[in-house]
């Protein structure tokens, strides 16, 4: 199966389908290293949050790398506190410069905040419509959140960024955003490693001579789904991207799919104490 690095949004926008995630990263020196050891080792999205409090240090990590603005794909999200639409404004504004940066390639609402959402969303297109963000999102957001949130919004959101691992497959939820043309990202993409030991994956990896972690990042791409999986060691980054050179059969996807049980290992965004 030959397919593209990248994915073109609903309004053009090309994403890589491959990044690195920065959730949990200490600002400062980690965050620096780690982006910039990602954008060495041909990493071209970056995506973090105003709630990781390390976009300081991703931005630095971005002007550190040779690797020039306009070919990096950076990803910020809108936290909880923040939501409403003139404080959605004011967060964006705070992310921009903490990033230190003109624009970002991709602003997303972080979590469904109930009689909120919608007022956020009005911001969003604003910010979108000025240029200062390429592409709009949002994450954590089931099929009700977006079905509400689509009886008075003016734009589609282009991503919904969900968790997502082979013990949490959401194939139903894949199945309603692939029909409304709006991109899965996966969050927690290897399940916060709770599932590397799993004996299927392993034994999938040792045919390609592959880790557990290299097969599930494997089986995100060949799904059609972005995936950002996070780390801050300088070798795990690279082995995260070195998955461009084997191909997951018909039955390995399908003896994959079958780990799902539902399972979640974050919040649920139903019961998220907001």
């Amino acid at each position: 199966m030959t397919f593209e690095k990248t994915k073109k949004l609903a309004n053009g926008s090309i994403i890589p389908r491959l990044g690195l995630g920065v959730w949990q990263v200490k600002d400062g020196e980690e965050a620096v290293d780690s982006v910039k050891w990602a954008l060495d080792a041909g990493y071209r999205l970056i995506d973090t949050a105003a709630v990781y409090k390390n976009e300081v240090g991703v931005g630095e990590g971005i002007r550190k790398s040779d690797v020039p603005r306009e070919e990096i794909f950076v990803t910020t999200k809108l936290w909880n506190t923040d939501q409403g639409y003139e404080t959605t404004l004011k967060a964006f504004d705070e992310s921009l410069n903490k990033l230190g940066l003109d624009y970002v390639d991709l602003y997303l609402i972080h979590w469904p905040v109930k009689d909120k959402y919608k007022d956020s969303w009005r911001a969003m297109e604003e910010i979108y419509r000025s240029g200062r963000a390429k592409a709009i999102g949002v994450s954590n957001f089931h099929e009700h959140h977006i079905d509400d949130l689509l009886t008075t919004a003016e734009i589609v959101p282009m991503v919904d960024q969900i968790e997502l691992h082979p013990a949490l497959t959401q194939e139903p939820l894949r199945k309603f955003l692939a029909e409304k043309n709006i991109a899965v990202e996966a969050w927690s993409p290897l399940g916060q490693g709770k599932i590397l030991e799993n004996a299927t994956l392993v034994e999938i990896g040792k045919k390609y001579n592959k880790t557990a972690a290299q097969v599930i990042i494997r089986w995100h791409l060949q799904s059609d789904i972005i995936v950002i999986p996070k780390s801050v060691h300088q070798d795990r980054i690279k082995q995260n991207i070195d998955v461009f050179d084997f191909e997951l059969t018909e039955e390995d996807i399908k003896q994959i799919n079958q780990l799902n049980k539902n399972e979640r290992f974050g919040s649920n965004p139903e019961k998220f104490d907001f």
